[in-house]
């Protein structure tokens, strides 16, 4: 095997590639954050596929690749080995066809992993490159398959009284208990999920995670006791373990395999014990660029024209978890030049940004939205913004910002854009001072996108068109090309990896601000921004499902008729 760097191989691929622009500056950015798992980093960085990416790394360093199926038709040899250890390097060691040992490594360049196998082996070993996708799928199935992981000293520690705060305390700090939860967020971090729902039944422990926006069922831990588990969450997160009674809400920072993680824990009683929701938040979410939301190329030139704008205010709308944050966090890199000064206050800080002064509401010390942005137009801004506006103070004291010569955005929650205008007038904010301010609300959902490996192209036929009414609804045609749900190792069976955004931008037109006023409906703004132009999010979702990124029944379970 050649003695290769991953900065050398990161050189190949850009000598190799044409890359885009944008592709080609988060492969040259991945070299200043790479540090712990260069190739991984790098990976994620270029648009090739994890085989694709796998072949390369194969024919650079000069050694056997090995598919997904060969790697399900060799025995593992995993004694001696840590699950973490394992999950961490992405290695997977094997028994050669000759009986020598194999090391199936996703990153030749990460010696270490590689030197600790011939340690454990006493030998030297055969190193093989597979895809990171196809190691991990592997790592899921051979170690969701281990016995159960509590010993004999939490079985029975967990017979002690739940009264007892102390020996509680201690259960909760044994090795067991904090290995289930670091195997948790470690299988939460793989799966990238946003949250972790641990929830006690009478029936036992049931975990969940949210993955791609929908819950999906985890195998809960073994021998560990609900208590005890809440407990850890709840010590993680600096909660009082003895307050059993009432909500609390906490946040940490964890470091889960080789990366920092910033997670939001919210506790909740319940008829059957404590609930716990982790939000994951990780710190490095990548380059946030405007082509990575989703925006056809109408929306995108809207979104850029209203970012040129020296004032005013720009409202973007959806329920919990549509993306807001994200579109957000996106138009405020936009924004960051050495010639702006950007203030935010958040709740929580989901995206740190350098250059930025982000601020995160303490309501406990009396940090709330409203006295933040009554702060913030006393520091010399020229873009605010504030991460939702909740209640009719922080409504006026935004307008009036954007009314003083500041940009500010910011979030509301209603389900369109329209809906945003009349909200505003309810919240005690005049209709003249409206009309003045707002420049455009964005509406937006998350769709599932289809995985590339598995997803299943289909002609539509007459009879499909008879036997389901939506292909009509939205504008299908006998003869038309759509893709369904397959279901493969890589996307877990359901058929989607990953969200794309689908959107509706309202612009305030002559003929939108003439509607503006305390009779002011959202329908009647709707028809007036279509007959504009305006493309509606259902709208947005059939192109991006004629594109062969979604699906049809996903266009309906994010998005409603008009």
């Amino acid at each position: 095997m050649r003695d290769l760097s991953a900065e050398t191989f990161r050189q190949h691929l850009l000598e190799k590639y044409s890359l885009p622009p944008k592709a080609r500056a988060r492969v040259v950015n991945s070299a200043k954050t790479a540090l712990a798992r260069p190739l991984r980093e790098l990976w994620e960085a270029t648009d090739l596929s994890a085989a694709e990416f796998a072949d390369e790394v194969s024919d650079y360093w000069g050694v056997v690749r090995l598919s997904l199926p060969q790697l399900l038709a060799s025995t593992p040899c995993l004694d001696g080995f840590s699950r973490r250890f394992l999950r961490e390097s992405t290695i997977f060691p094997v028994r050669a066809p000759n009986g020598h040992y194999r090391l199936a490594v996703a990153d030749p360049s990460d010696t270490a992993g590689i030197r600790a196998a011939e340690i454990v082996f006493g030998a030297p070993v055969e190193v093989a490159v597979a895809s990171f996708e196809d190691i991990t799928t592997l790592l899921d199935q051979r170690l969701d398959a281990d016995d159960a992981i509590a010993d004999e000293t939490s079985k029975g520690s967990s017979q002690q009284s739940d009264d007892d705060i102390e020996s509680l305390r201690d259960l909760a700090s044994g090795a067991p208990v904090v290995r289930a939860l670091n195997d948790l967020l470690e299988r939460a971090v793989e799966l990238r999920a946003s949250d972790i729902h641990i929830e006690p039944f009478r029936t036992g422990l049931v975990v969940r995670m949210r993955v791609d926006g929908l819950l999906r069922a985890m195998t809960a831990p073994s021998g560990i006791p609900p208590q005890a588990l809440i407990s850890r969450v709840k010590i993680l997160a600096g909660l009082n373990i003895a307050e059993r009674r009432l909500p609390q809400d906490g946040a940490a920072r964890v470091r889960v395999s080789r990366s920092e993680l910033d997670v939001r824990v919210a506790t909740m009683p319940t008829q059957s014990g404590e609930s716990a929701v982790i939000r994951l938040l990780p710190r490095d979410r990548g380059l946030l660029e405007m082509g990575r939301l989703g925006l056809v190329a109408r929306d995108e030139a809207i979104m850029t024209r209203l970012l040129a704008l020296p004032h005013g205010m720009i409202v973007v709308t959806g329920p919990t978890g549509s993306g807001k944050t994200t579109t957000l966090a996106t138009m405020l890199s936009i924004l960051n030049e050495p010639t702006r000064k950007i203030l935010t206050i958040e709740d929580p800080v989901e995206y740190e940004i350098p250059g930025i002064n982000q601020s995160q509401v303490k309501p406990s010390i009396g940090l709330t939205f409203a006295s933040a942005m009554r702060s913030f137009v006393r520091q010399d801004p020229d873009v605010i913004m504030v991460g939702e506006i909740r209640d009719a103070e922080t409504a006026h004291i935004a307008i009036h910002a954007a009314l003083t010569g500041h940009l500010v955005l910011t979030t509301l929650h209603t389900d369109t854009a329209a809906a945003a205008v009349p909200r505003l007038i309810d919240l005690g904010i005049e209709g003249f001072l409206l009309k003045s301010t707002l420049r455009a609300v964005v509406a937006q959902r998350l769709v599932r996108v289809l995985c590339d490996r598995c997803k299943v192209p289909h002609s539509l036929t007459a009879e499909d068109i008879d036997n389901d009414p939506r292909f009509a609804v939205i504008g299908f045609k006998a003869g038309e090309v759509i893709h369904e749900a397959g279901g493969c190792e890589r996307c877990g069976g359901t058929g989607y990896r990953g969200r794309n955004g689908v959107f509706e931008i309202l612009e305030m037109s002559d003929e939108v601000r003439k509607l503006v006023g305390p009779q002011t409906d959202s329908h009647t703004i709707d028809q007036a921004a279509m007959a504009g132009g305006m493309t509606t999010m259902l709208a947005d979702a059939v192109v991006k499902c004629r594109a062969g990124l979604t699906t049809v029944p996903e266009v309906f379970r994010v998005t409603t008729i008009r």
